[in-house]
C-alpha cells in the first residue's frame, strides 16, 4: 500500500509544478467547499500562470546561460566545477530515496505547527518541498542515515514555515500580496542578511540618502526608466559584456524587455488561480481559530513580477561572476542559477522597499555567502548526485540554490564535522542575522497595525 501510494506522489511529481500545482489546488479548493467548476477553473489558472513562468525561465536560462558562459571566458576565469542551478539540483533531489517521505513529513510539520500555533503560514506550494527535501536527501546521501534524513526535512520544514511568518508583511507592505507569504527557497533563507544589511546602510550618512527604484529612475529620464527599457538596455549591456556583436546583443535585449512587461501580467494569472482557495481558506481558518491571520504560501516566483526584483536580477548577473572571483578558494562558476539570481535577492528587494542601490549590497554579501557555503558542499552534492545516478562519478557536482544554503549546510556539519570552524562561523552569522530579522518583522507588523487602527 506504501508503494502505491509512493508511486502514485512520484507520478504526479515528475509531471512538474504546472501540472502538479493545479492537481493540488483544485484537490484542496474541492475538500474545503469550494464549487468544482470553480475550483477546476483556478487550478488551471495556476498552471497557466506555471507555464508562463516556465516559459520565460527555460528563455532566460537559453538565451542568458550562454551569455554568462562566454562572459566567464571573455575574463579567464578559470573555475572548475560549474553550477547545475535549481535546474539540476530539483530533479536531483526528487530522485532521492528520501523524496516520497519529505511530501508527507513536510505537510506533518506543518499541520502540527498551525495546531500549536507555532506558525501563521499555510503552505500550498507542494512542489516547493523540494528544498525541505534536499537537506534531508544530502544529510542522507552524507551520513547514510535515513532518520537523520527524516529529521533534515523537519527541521528545514520548520525554519520554511517561520521565515513564512516572517515576510508575509513585507508580502503585504512592499508587494502588495495581502494574506500570502513565501516560506521557500533562497529569497526566504538569505532575506535577513538584507535586514543587517539595511540597517547598517541607514547607520550612514550620506548612503543612506542614495534612494534608486524603477519608479524615481522613470521620474528622472521618463522613457529611460520604464522597466520595458531597462530590461532592453540591461539585456544588451549582458550581450555585450559576453563579447556578442549587434545581431546578438540587441536581440537579447528585446528579450529581457520582453521578461519585464510579461512577467507582472504572468503573475496576475498565478494570485488569480488562488482567490478562491484563499478566501475560502481565510473563512474556515477564522471560524476554526477566531481572528487569527494566516498567511497562504507560494512560491518565490511570484516576486519576479516586480520590476525591481527583475531589474536587480539582471544586474546581479555579471556581478555574481565577479563576487566568484572574488570569494578566497573559490572553484565554483555560477552558471545553471544565474538566469534566476532574481530568487536569490527578491526579498532583499522588498527589505529595502525597492532600493535597487542597497540591493546591490546586500545581494552582494547574499551570493558571497551562497558561493563560499556552496564550495563546501561539492562534496556532499557529488555524494547525492551518485546516489541517484545523475553523474557517472568522475566529475564534481555544485549548486548555488540549495547547495549554498545554510540551513542544509549547518544542519549536516552538526553529523558529519567535516569543518567545524566554517560551520560555526556560518551558524553564527546567520542567526545573528534571523534574529535581527525577526525583530524588524515584529516591529513592522506592529507599525501595520497601528496604521490600521
Amino acid at each position: 500500500m506504501l508503494k502505491v501510494f509512493s508511486d502514485a506522489i512520484q507520478y504526479v511529481i515528475d509531471m512538474g509544478a504546472s501540472v502538479m500545482l493545479p492537481i493540488v489546488i483544485a484537490i484542496i479548493s474541492i475538500c474545503i467547499g469550494v464549487k468544482a467548476g470553480k475550483a477546476i477553473r483556478s487550478g488551471l489558472m495556476i498552471g497557466v500562470g506555471f507555464v508562463g513562468l516556465s516559459l520565460i525561465v527555460d528563455m532566460m536560462n537559453a538565451e542568458l546561460g550562454p551569455a554568462a558562459s562566454a562572459m566567464s571566458e571573455k575574463f579567464g576565469l578559470s573555475l572548475s566545477v560549474v553550477d547545475i542551478g535549481w535546474p539540476g539540483a530539483s530533479p536531483m533531489t526528487w530522485a532521492s530515496n528520501i523524496a516520497t517521505v519529505a511530501i508527507p513529513v513536510a505537510i506533518l510539520v506543518n499541520i502540527v505547527m498551525l495546531l500549536l500555533k507555532l506558525t501563521k503560514t499555510v503552505n500550498i506550494d507542494i512542489w516547493n518541498i523540494w528544498h525541505m527535501t534536499f537537506t534531508g536527501a544530502i544529510a542522507y546521501a552524507v551520513t547514510g542515515n535515513f532518520w537523520i534524513g527524516i529529521l533534515g526535512v523537519v527541521v528545514h520544514a520548520a525554519i520554511a514555515y517561520k521565515l513564512g511568518d516572517l515576510w508575509a508583511p513585507l508580502m503585504s507592505d512592499y508587494f502588495e500580496l495581502d494574506g500570502l507569504t513565501v516560506p521557500h527557497g533562497t529569497a526566504a533563507y538569505m532575506g535577513p542578511i538584507a535586514c543587517v544589511i539595511d540597517a547598517v546602510i541607514d547607520k550612514i550618512p550620506g548612503l543612506r540618502k542614495v534612494d534608486i527604484t524603477a519608479d524615481s529612475l522613470q521620474e528622472k529620464v521618463g522613457v529611460l526608466g520604464e522597466p520595458i527599457v531597462i530590461g532592453g538596455l540591461l539585456g544588451a549591456v549582458i550581450g555585450f559584456l559576453a563579447g556578442y556583436g549587434p545581431q546578438e546583443a540587441l536581440p537579447l535585449g528585446v528579450k529581457m524587455s520582453a521578461v519585464m512587461v510579461l512577467m507582472p501580467k504572468i503573475v496576475k494569472c498565478i494570485m488569480e488561480g488562488l482567490m478562491p482557495l484563499s478566501e475560502r481558506a481565510k473563512e474556515i481558518l477564522t471560524k476554526r481559530f477566531g481572528n487569527s491571520q494566516f498567511y497562504i504560501g507560494l512560491d518565490p516566483a511570484i516576486l519576479l513580477g516586480d520590476p525591481q526584483v527583475v531589474t536587480t536580477g539582471l544586474i546581479f548577473i555579471p556581478l555574481t561572476l565577479l563576487i566568484a572571483v572574488l570569494v578566497p578558494g573559490n572553484k565554483i562558476l555560477p552558471f545553471g542559477d544565474l538566469a534566476t539570481i532574481g530568487f536569490f535577492i527578491a526579498i532583499a528587494v522588498s527589505v529595502h522597499k525597492g532600493n535597487i542601490f542597497r540591493t546591490l549590497f546586500s545581494g552582494s554579501a547574499i551570493m558571497f555567502m551562497t558561493i563560499w557555503i556552496a564550495n563546501q558542499t561539492i562534496p556532499w552534492m557529488t555524494a547525492l548526485a551518485k546516489t541517484t545516478g545523475s553523474t557517472d562519478g568522475s566529475s564534481l557536482v555544485a549548486a548555488l540554490d540549495q547547495g549554498g544554503c545554510p540551513i542544509t549546510y549547518v544542519f549536516t556539519q552538526l553529523f558529519t564535522r567535516d569543518n567545524i570552524v566554517g560551520m560555526v562561523v556560518i551558524a553564527a552569522i546567520y542567526v545573528v542575522c534571523l534574529l535581527f530579522a525577526v525583530r524588524c518583522s515584529r516591529n513592522r507588523a506592529k507599525e501595520q497595525e497601528a496604521g490600521e487602527e
